[in-house]
This record gives structure tokens, C-alpha cells and sequence, in this order.
């Protein structure tokens, strides 16, 4: 279900109809920066403050609210992208800005995936974020124009580009995991692990376990540990 538009607040009608934020985000000092930029815009309102993913869900369920905005690491507790995915499952949801210092091509699909409506690192400046929020308060894309571009050559280059589940097999590669290891934590086979391994070695062009976590490191695939 397509969750209602609500206006962006024009103080030429008359009496405007602010934006409500919630800012979800585990560093108090980013909340305050956060709340002390974005309360200076006349037509936004910030309704809530969630130190951890899991609070934003249960806050944004609540209602009253019209755009989150969404860190994607936190230091415990569930990852940003899935309670995004939560929290945009619902009916009438409210649009999920992801705002992060994380901009890997893993961390992106994750996000996209999982329904963002837009993608901005957090020195992006003032008025950029201004407009994002009130671009995805409208039901629009707000996607910094780097990360539109990386999304616009994984989809002009799909074969060559690692798949979302490929990415994360090479991130718990990363982080030293084995086949099966790997297999239990995404729940799946064996050969299908080593499957993927194949098909990014191939996408890489490397030999090794080694060398793919280097290459995708290198490339901004994968996060470096």
C-alpha cells in the first residue's frame, strides 16, 4: 500500500503542514546535530528521537510520523536496513531516509531493498538534507547523485556487479567465517556458498578468498573491518 503524501509545508497557503521527523540514530551528539539543523526549517517538526532500530519501529508503528531518518549501524540490536524493511512493511508507513556514514555498495542494496526512499551520507550538507527530506516526504527518490550513480552501473552492468547475497557472503568471508559457517548463518547449503564464491571470483576476476574480500574492499563493495 502506497502510505498517503503529505504536503511539505507551504507558508504561503497560510498555516503550513510541518514534516514530522524522527531521528533514529545510537550517538546522542548526532541526534543534537540532527535536531539542531533540521528544527531550524520552518515546515519540519521533530516528533521523536530513537537511540536504537529497534525503538524507531516501535515509535514509527506508533504513528505521527512522516519521514525517518535511519542510521544503518548501531552499535547493538538490529541492523538500520532491516528495521527499515520493518517499519515500510506496514500500511500508511512513514517514508525511511537512510542517513549514514556508510556508503559501500552492500550497504546501499541493503538499504534500497529493504524500501528506503533515500540514501544520504551524514556530511551531506544543510540544505541537501533539507531537500531530501522533503523530497521523500512527497513519495519521491531522494538518492545523493554518488549513490544514484553507483546504482545506475550496477543495473547498466549486472552480470559484472556481485548480487546482494553474493555481497553478503563476501562480507562473513571478511570477517573469517568458513563455507560452513557461512552456511548457517544465511541458512544455506554447502554448495550453494561455494556457488557464490564462484560467481564472485569470476565477477572480480580473482583466485581467492583473500583476494575477493581485497578487490571488493578496494571497489567500496564491502566495508573494511
Amino acid at each position: 500500500m502506497t502510505p498517503p503524501i503529505r504536503p511539505s509545508g507551504d507558508l504561503r497557503a497560510g498555516a503550513p503542514v510541518p514534516i514530522r521527523l524522527l531521528l533514529a540514530d545510537d550517538h546522542p551528539v548526532v541526534r543534537a546535530g540532527l535536531r539542531a539543523v533540521l528544527s531550524a526549517e520552518p515546515d519540519f517538526e521533530i516528533v521523536g528521537e530513537a537511540p536504537t532500530a529497534e525503538r524507531a519501529v516501535e515509535l514509527s508503528a506508533a504513528g505521527g510520523v512522516d519521514v525517518v531518518l535511519m542510521d544503518l549501524r548501531f552499535g547493538t540490536g538490529v541492523h538500520g536496513a532491516k528495521a527499515t524493511a520493518a517499519i515500510t512493511a506496514r500500511p500508511g508507513a512513514p517514508r525511511v531516509l537512510v542517513l549514514t556514514t556508510y556508503d559501500t555498495d552492500a550497504d546501499i542494496l541493503a538499504a534500497v531493498e529493504a524500501g528506503a526512499a533515500g540514501y544520504l551520507p551524514k556530511d551531506a550538507p544543510p540544505q541537501e538534507l533539507a531537500a531530501a527530506v522533503r523530497t521523500a516526504a512527497s513519495g519521491r527518490s531522494a538518492l545523493a547523485p554518488a549513490v544514484a550513480h553507483r546504482l545506475m552501473d550496477r543495473m547498466r552492468t549486472p552480470a559484472a556487479a556481485p548480487s546482494r547475497r553474493e555481497l553478503e557472503v563476501l562480507e562473513l568471508v571478511r570477517d573469517g567465517l568458513s563455507n560452513l559457517e557461512i552456511s548457517k548463518r544465511l541458512f544455506l547449503s554447502q554448495a550453494t556458498v561455494k556457488s557464490h564464491l564462484v560467481h564472485i571470483y569470476a565477477k572480480l576476476e580473482v583466485e581467492s578468498r583473500t583476494a575477493a574480500v581485497a578487490a571488493a574492499t578496494e571497489r567500496g563493495l564491502i566495508r573494511r573491518t
